[in-house]
């Protein structure tokens, strides 16, 4: 009686496991098909957005802010579009991740996902953009400023187009910390000392620097008007 009583236990237990199995297979074999999905889908979107930031040239910007050669220094070669296109690829594929997790029901994986991959990825993909048009716009304005100066017959054209580009720069980065939620009261205080620091050179120097051509200018005016008289 009691042998038959173990059979019977061990009988319901392997067939309570076998339909265990046969209800859990279908979701295992849905989630599987979802990370696929999610990792194809990631791959192209990441190598598409690779290609459209490498179109822009925005990898010469950087180069010539010394950018890459600050990477290869380090040991390493940044791109700009697989940095981009590579940060988007891994978005899409944790939110495929997430999705077939879910099916499998495992919610605590699931909000540890969301709560501190999810939502900060994001961050990190704007704080780079951020950085990369700011490149993009240090670039250009260097420049213009360095053209713009030269052909006004400016000495030092190159130090003004330096200190603009790396002005831009310098709030590039401070407005990518703050995305990213690092010392933000601590980064606007910098932020509002770098704004003073700048406005007081230049008004030091267009103070000192063009104190003689007011100079002129005031007697050039005298003249004139003792001509008139």
């Amino acid at each position: 009686m009691l042998l038959q009583t173990w059979s019977e236990v061990l009988v319901q237990s392997f067939q309570q496991l076998g339909t265990e199995v046969v209800l859990f297979l279908p979701l295992l074999l849905a989630s599987i098909i979802i990370f696929i999905l999610g990792w194809i889908f990631g791959s192209f979107v990441g190598s598409l957005i690779a290609h459209i930031v490498r179109s822009l040239r925005i990898d010469r910007a950087l180069d010539n802010v010394g950018v890459n050669e600050l990477a290869e220094r380090a040991g390493f070669e940044f791109s700009a579009g697989g940095f981009i296109g590579g940060l988007v690829k891994w978005f899409i594929i944790i939110v495929f991740l997430v999705a077939a997790l879910n099916v499998l029901g495992l919610d605590t994986v699931n909000e540890f996902l969301i709560e501190f991959v999810i939502s900060y990825l994001p961050r990190v993909i704007v704080a780079a953009l951020v950085l990369l048009f700011g490149s993009v716009l240090a670039d250009v304005v260097g420049h213009v400023v360095a053209g713009s100066a030269r052909a006004a017959r400016v000495a030092s054209a190159s130090f003004i187009a330096s200190v603009c580009r790396w002005s831009i720069w310098i709030f590039a980065i401070l407005i990518a910390l703050v995305e990213l939620g690092i010392g933000a009261a601590f980064i606007q205080t910098i932020f509002t000392g770098i704004v003073a620091a700048l406005s007081l050179a230049l008004g030091l120097s267009f103070g000192l620097g063009g104190r003689d051509a007011a100079s002129d200018y005031l007697k050039h005016l005298k003249r004139e008007i003792g001509g008139k008289e």
